[in-house]
């Protein structure tokens, strides 16, 4: 089947099989590999990709169903006003380890924060409970999160 979708800000247009999953599309067919495949059931988040904006598992989330939307990958965010401040949070809190689900966390943290739905630290605890970190604690990606939110940690 013809996929046509944006990834990045880019048009995208590829012969995919109806099955093929976005994970997939977008490392096999793309070569953005910041997304990883872990858990492929979606409770880890390490494959977290935006669409049209909105966090999605996509070791689940079939290619064909992004067709028409806008897709954001890590290597998308990092070329966006503000990543730097993202970017600067996560290493003065020492929000990151050996980094497998920063990009996911980094993708989830700015759509809620466009969103404006990081009010308090539970709130914070509460909406990133989709991503797991295997290395930090949390500690430090909470506060670091606070910090980007303006909330007191």
């Amino acid at each position: 089947m013809r996929l046509e979708l944006t990834v990045n800000g880019k048009a995208v247009a590829r012969e995919v099989a109806p099955q093929t999953l976005l994970l997939d599309f977008v490392r096999d067919e793309l070569g953005l590999t910041g997304a990883k495949r872990s858990c492929e059931v979606q409770v880890c988040g390490t494959c977290t990709l935006l669409v049209d904006g909105q966090p999605v598992s996509s070791c689940c989330y079939l290619a064909a169903d992004a067709a028409g939307r806008d897709v954001l990958t890590i290597e998308g965010l990092q070329e966006q006003p503000g990543f730097e401040r993202l970017e600067r949070a996560f290493l003065d809190h020492a929000a990151l380890q050996c980094g497998f689900c920063t990009p996911a966390m980094l993708l989830t943290v700015s759509a809620l924060l466009r969103d404006g739905e990081l009010t308090d630290e539970e709130r914070i605890k509460q909406s990133l409970a989709g991503n797991i970190c295997r290395c930090t604690g949390y500690r430090g990606i909470v506060e670091a999160v606070a910090d980007l939110a303006g909330v007191h940690a």
